[in-house]
């Protein structure tokens, strides 16, 4: 038995045993933690649902198998004896060793795949798109995020600022509960978005909890009327453990589980239409509960990854693929303003419904992410955040010509602001246009069926005596 001269050199040993009991075609991929101290027989290791203890007196090595996934993922804990430094456990875990912060004790001493996100990133403006008018019903938002990081609060940044700016979601009627009740994350404290180097704007009311989640919708029950629209977007952490899928909670990963999220959203009163992003591990164990349980008349569920995966941070370290793919379809760019991929608008009406969005993030998606959706009739995946009228493809192209300039020289969050005070009178306008449009259609339908008959005949009969949908 080694007799350690101090604990600089009894932590070296373990340090280099941990590292060799990765095998060499893992090293690559496995990022190993220290926890210098020394652990108490029986004292708790990570969350409480996991029941791991430490058998005796140990020395943690924390071994990450999946550094890019969110947890809960793959991982273990490594145990050594404090006085010879021999391997002595190793227990197969599915979250990491900590709370809400990573204790200082605790650093990385092999670290192949970096979570630290990528340094400063350019940003131009996105193009120009023509405004959303908005719908008669109320929308209201719930973004939940219990044990953050930092790229899912800058997920919740990007679509809060999707919501605000264009589609024109009142900030009054979203709730936002992350963490701890701030911008802060397991990271520390977070002050810019890197989307565009800029102060965050989302309003946090509240920390990632069950009790504040079930308080918002709580709140919603007296003002929900039968036209409105609710859209919830969860992120974080959660898994598949024991009791089916959930969602993570701060402070202590404690479990949200997918029936009693469902159930709660079960006693709301009944509404128009409810929209659904989940982007945690697991997520698709919550689809089939919501759809089950959802007073809307309409009702759509996009997840990352189905009931028994992970799903994956984005390679620069600042996302969650699918959420931020999914937003980017609803914005029309990405994060950083880029065009998108394709246009998501798939059958070209001028809208981006929950399906059309799915579409978007899953063809693009990242490779290790298994997005799962689901929606409770073909009409939950037609819902879209904004408002359908008819003359949209020359009604936009009047708008972008007179808003371009405004668009250019203010910023952003200006812009829209004065944009969507105007919006009562853009919807009388479009209104109009809608009832005229639909007249000039049918009469147009009627002189290009009596052509189309007069040159082919029977074949066409009764294809011209109907209005284009």
């Amino acid at each position: 038995m080694p007799a350690f001269g101090d604990d600089r050199e009894m932590f070296g040993v373990i340090r280099d045993r941990a590292f060799l009991a990765v095998s060499p075609e893992r090293l690559g991929h496995v990022n190993l933690y220290l926890d210098q101290r020394v652990l108490r027989a029986g004292e708790q290791l990570g969350p409480a649902f996991q029941d791991l203890r430490a058998p005796r007196p140990s020395v943690l090595v924390f071994a990450d198998d999946e550094p890019r996934a969110n947890f809960g993922h793959p991982c273990r804990y490594l145990l050594f004896d404090p006085e010879s430094g021999e391997l002595h456990a190793e227990l197969p875990a599915r979250f990491p060793p900590w709370g809400a912060r990573v204790p200082d004790s605790l650093g990385a001493f092999h670290q192949p795949v970096r979570p630290v996100p990528t340094g400063s990133l350019y940003h131009v403006k996105p193009e120009l798109r023509c405004p959303v008018l908005f719908p008669a019903g109320r929308r209201y938002a719930i973004f939940y995020s219990g044990m953050s990081n930092t790229r899912h609060l800058n997920d919740m940044e990007f679509g809060y600022r999707t919501l605000v700016h264009r589609y024109g979601f009142a900030p009054r009627d979203i709730t936002v509960l992350s963490f701890n009740g701030t911008t802060d994350t397991q990271e520390g404290v977070n002050t810019i978005w890197p989307g565009d180097g800029t102060s965050y704007q989302i309003a946090v009311s509240g920390p990632g909890d069950r009790a504040a989640f079930e308080a918002a919708v709580d709140a919603l029950k007296p003002r929900l009327r039968e036209d409105d629209l609710l859209f919830i977007h969860t992120n974080n952490h959660g898994d598949n453990y024991g009791s089916g899928s959930f969602l993570c909670a701060y402070p202590d990963w404690g479990q949200y589980l997918a029936d009693d999220f469902a159930a709660k959203l079960g006693e709301l009163p009944r509404y128009q239409s409810l929209v659904v992003l989940m982007e945690q591990c697991n997520a698709g164990g919550f689809n089939e509960p919501v759809i089950k349980h959802s007073t809307a008349r309409a009702t759509s569920v996009a997840a990352a990854a189905v009931a028994t995966q992970s799903s994956y941070a984005s390679p620069d370290g600042h996302w969650d693929s699918f959420a931020r793919d999914w937003f980017a379809a609803q914005a029309g760019h990405d994060p950083y303003g880029a065009a998108l991929a394709f246009n998501p608008d798939a059958n070209a009406d001028g809208k981006i419904e929950a399906a059309e969005a799915f579409g978007y993030a899953s063809t693009i998606r990242n490779p290790s992410d298994s997005p799962q959706f689901d929606e409770s009739s073909p009409a939950g995946g037609q819902v879209w955040l904004g408002r359908t009228y008819v003359v949209w493809w020359w009604w936009c192209l009047i708008l972008r010509e007179v808003l371009a300039r405004p668009y250019r020289e203010l910023p952003e969050a200006e812009y829209y602001a004065r944009l969507h005070k105007i919006q009562p009178e853009l919807s009388k306008l479009a209104a109009a246009l809608d009832d005229q449009s639909a007249v000039l259609r049918q009469e147009t339908a009627a002189l290009v069926g009596e052509l189309v008959a007069g040159s082919f005949g029977r074949a066409a009969s009764g294809s011209g005596d109907r209005a284009p949908r």
